[in-house]
Formats: structure tokens, sequence, C-alpha cells
């Protein structure tokens, strides 16, 4: 087989195909007809001479000719995507495309502050901001579909020794309550006032729930004791619920700071126990970094960073173990 049998158009629609589940739908997608998503799949497999799908399902499954296809494929298109980023790079900024990847409370109320600042200084560059869970963020990183990250949750265990993973700054998690709520005119409460509240969650599997659930727990207070009244999806719909009367949540304090301000609802202490994790960037060295990455990244990330000499030495920064975990303070 000395010619290439395949094209990208066949990859990206195998690659559509095997995300949709759906000739169909894959073709809609593509903004293309049904029949001439079939059509080159067909010729493809006549190229290859193997089947590709097993048409016998209501679904489109891959064989395992297809899968391998699949495998070296979005490798194929990935590096194709990195070959045009940098040869826009040799404009010098004039254009070209920043990635940005976040979990909810960085990618909701952080990064939209910190693109904002790149976009008035790098009018010409094209900026995406992925707002993922920390894993399917990490993998984003590791596959060069993502150019760097800030994440509030631990990188994946088989990812930690390939990305660079950077401290970045410290991130508070308040306990706040309703404004007309008993315990909202003092300015501390005990431990064992929690087990009066009511509070609303994100769901068991968050990040940050995980963190919370954690640090309550080392600070001895027992976490199945807390009545969960409701689990939400959002942290807007949380402020929200907690603004409305429904309960507490634990919220991250840079998520509350226009709440604060019109003073719509209450933040409280617990004595002897603060609540803090580390976010951090990260970035993968194995994967070309465009010239906005490296602008994002030396120009715009320090003003916000708690850490901001890491950010100066990305490329010869020492990874320190489990940056993610979170720090419990005792008063």
């Amino acid at each position: 087989m000395t010619d290439i049998p395949f094209t990208l158009d066949q990859l990206r629609i195998i690659k559509a195909i095997a995300a949709e589940g759906s000739f169909k739908r894959a073709a809609d997608t593509l903004y293309v007809s049904q029949p001439a998503v079939s059509l080159q799949v067909q010729n493809l497999e006549k190229q290859l001479n193997v089947p590709l799908f097993d048409r016998g399902g209501r679904k489109a499954q891959l064989t395992e000719a297809g899968h391998l296809l699949l495998s070296y494929g979005e490798k194929i298109i990935t590096l194709c995507q990195e070959t045009c980023r940098a040869i826009e790079d040799l404009q010098n900024l004039q254009g070209g495309t920043l990635i940005v990847g976040a979990s909810q409370t960085t990618g909701t109320y952080l990064l939209p502050r910190m693109i904002g600042l790149f976009r008035q200084k790098y009018s010409e560059v094209s900026v995406q901001l992925q707002v993922h869970s920390t894993r399917r963020t990490s993998w984003g990183v590791f596959n060069g579909q993502v150019d760097l990250a800030i994440i509030g949750g631990e990188v994946p265990a088989e990812l930690q020794e390939t990305l660079r993973i950077i401290p970045y700054a410290e991130d508070e998690l308040a306990l706040v309550l309703p404004i007309f709520h008993p315990l909202s005119k003092v300015e501390m409460i005990q431990k064992e006032d929690l087990y009066r509240l009511k509070f609303i969650t994100l769901d068991s599997q968050s990040t940050i729930r995980k963190v919370i659930d954690k640090v309550l727990t080392r600070c001895d207070i027992d976490t199945k004791r807390l009545k969960v009244e409701m689990e939400l999806n959002s942290i807007e719909a949380i402020k929200n619920a907690v603004q409305s009367g429904l309960g507490a949540a634990f919220v991250s304090v840079t998520a509350i700071e226009k709440e604060l301000q019109m003073g719509v609802i209450h933040a409280t202490r617990i004595k002897d126990v603060e609540i803090r994790r580390t976010l951090s960037v990260i970035l993968n060295p194995n994967r070309y970094r465009s010239k906005a990455a490296e602008a994002f990244t030396l120009e715009i990330l320090p003003q916000f960073s708690t850490y901001p000499e890491y950010l100066t030495n990305a490329d010869n920064f020492e990874p320190i173990p489990n940056p993610q975990t979170p720090e419990i303070i005792s008063k």
C-alpha cells in the first residue's frame, strides 16, 4: 500500500460517526448530506478492503479496523491542526487561535476576565474557552486539543508524568447563607451548627464537592450527618437557590464577589475550619505551543496568580507532587 488510501475529510467523517453513533447525525454536524457520508465510507472501506462499521444494529458501531483507523485518524487530525496553527504563528500574533480549557468555577468566573485582557492586546487572535470536568480538560491538553488549562481538581494519575502541572492560585471556598438566616447575624459559627443547616450542593462526583467533603472529614465533621436538601448542576443555580432562602452552600469566593457586594447573600466562617484548594495551570510540553499560548501564559496568567514566578519559568518548572491537594488551615 504505497499511496495513502484516505483523505482528511474521510477521517473527519469517521470521527463524526463514531462520536454521534449515526450516519445521519454525523452528516448534520458536518453540514453535508447523509448519502455523501455513506458514499465516502463505502469508498474508504473499498480502498482499505476492510469493513469499518458493523451495520447490523440501530447504532453505527466501529469494527476493530474502524477503532484502529479512528485512533490514528484523531492523531493525524490533531497534528494537521497544530501544523496550521504553527504556520499562522508566522504572522506574529496577527491571527491564529488560542484554545483555553477550564473546570467549571474557573471557566465561569476567572477565565472570562483573563480572556478580556488578552483580547484587548491581541484582538486578531481568536480565543476559544472550553469548560469541562478536570478529567476531560486534562485529556484535551494531553491530546493537543487544548493549549493550556486552569483546573481545580486532580489530574488523572495516568497523565501526571506527561503534563506539566504548575501551582497557580489559592481558591477559598466560603460557606454562604441566605441573608435572613439566623446564623447570618453571627460572624463565626461552630462546627456543630453545620448539622442544623440544609445544604445545596453540586452532585457527589463534582471536584468541589469531593474537596469539601475531604476537608470537613479531616476537621472531624461527619459529612454523612449533613442534610443535603438539593443537588444542582451549576454554581449559578446554587447561588440563586441560597439567595432564595432554600439552604446553605459552600461556594468559591471568586464566584460570589458580586453577590457579597450587593448584599444578597451572606458569607460566614466556621471556627477552626478554612477550606482552600490550589488551582493549577496544566500544559503539555510535548505539544507545539503557539505564540498566542505563550503570550497568554507570560502576560495574562501572572496577573491573577499567587505564584507568578512559576509561570515565568514554566518550561523549567519541576512539578510538585499532587499540587491539587486541598489545604486545611486550623485556627
